[in-house]
């Protein structure tokens, strides 16, 4: 049974996320910051009780990978085990965020500080834990769920500046997941960067889009879910490790027929390559 670790599987995309690799037969490691008997409550029937909990996960701590491996290692059996034999994660989905707006008149130290703990330098360090433990199979997928909002070529005058955490954060994902793709590829771990669409969650809720659910086409984060998993499992191969994705295409993303059409044409692919 292949293993899948999901950090940020509480609610929306992550939950999502690790439900649909379930039904795909995966062994499922799902990381929330709350206890395990405090999720599967608030939760009930939604979290099958079949997926394995890694409580207690902040992102924003500088010990959560360490902490990650830790539980992983001591209480889930993964590495080697006393007869030798080992198990070890066949894909990782590094989904955890966080939005909070900002302008240029108004941005908070704080929370840009919170989403480039959480949005890029988290992932640097979990990585880093599971490699430094020998967790990554041979082969196997790192993806970072990131943001055509870390597209620098996606920001026109046309749509305006503003939400500067947000959108460097993602742009600073990007660059790690590059990074990534270049010290794990011998080791035969593919990293992708996935903008898993425009979603109907309580993050994009928070900071007002759903204003904008119905005319930029938002879907629920169990239709992003499972685009997402079939292209990850399906459409990325080694080679192209290291590479920026739309999977459901350019249906989402406001800017794409501005930027993409000059350079790839009116019929624009899905899924589409999206560019820094």
């Amino acid at each position: 049974m292949p293993t899948a670790l999901i950090v940020g599987a509480s609610r929306g995309l992550g939950l999502e996320l690790a439900k649909t690799l379930h039904s795909r037969n995966y062994q499922v490691f799902a990381t929330t910051r709350s206890p395990d008997a405090h999720i599967r409550k608030e939760l009930g029937s939604d979290f099958p009780q079949e997926i394995n909990i890694v409580p207690n996960i902040d992102l924003e701590q500088e010990d959560a990978g360490k902490r990650i491996v830790s539980y992983l290692k001591g209480d889930l059996g993964l590495g080697v085990g006393k007869g030798g034999e080992t198990k070890k994660l066949d894909l990782v989905i590094m989904n955890a965020g966080i939005f909070k707006a900002d302008t240029l008149k108004d941005p908070s130290w704080e929370d840009l500080l919170e989403m480039h703990k959480v949005v890029s330098i988290a992932p640097v360090m979990v990585a880093s834990h599971l490699y430094n433990s020998s967790l990554f199979a041979a082969p196997s997928k790192f993806i970072l769920i990131t943001s055509e909002g870390g597209s620098i070529a996606f920001r026109t005058r046309e749509e305006g500046g503003s939400n500067y955490g947000h959108h460097s954060s993602k742009a600073a994902a990007n660059m790690v997941g590059k990074l990534l793709s270049n010290d794990l590829y011998d080791q035969q771990v593919t990293v992708g960067l996935i903008h898993p669409g425009f979603m109907k969650t309580d993050m994009t809720k928070g900071v007002g889009y759903d204003k904008f659910y119905e005319s930029g086409g938002a879907v629920e984060p169990s239709a992003a879910a499972e685009t997402t998993v079939e292209f990850i499992l399906n459409e990325l191969p080694h080679d192209l490790s290291g590479s920026f994705w739309a999977p459901r295409g350019p249906r989402d993303i406001g800017q794409a027929e501005r930027v993409l059409v000059p350079v790839l044409g009116e019929d624009l692919p899905t899924p589409l390559p999206l560019p820094w």
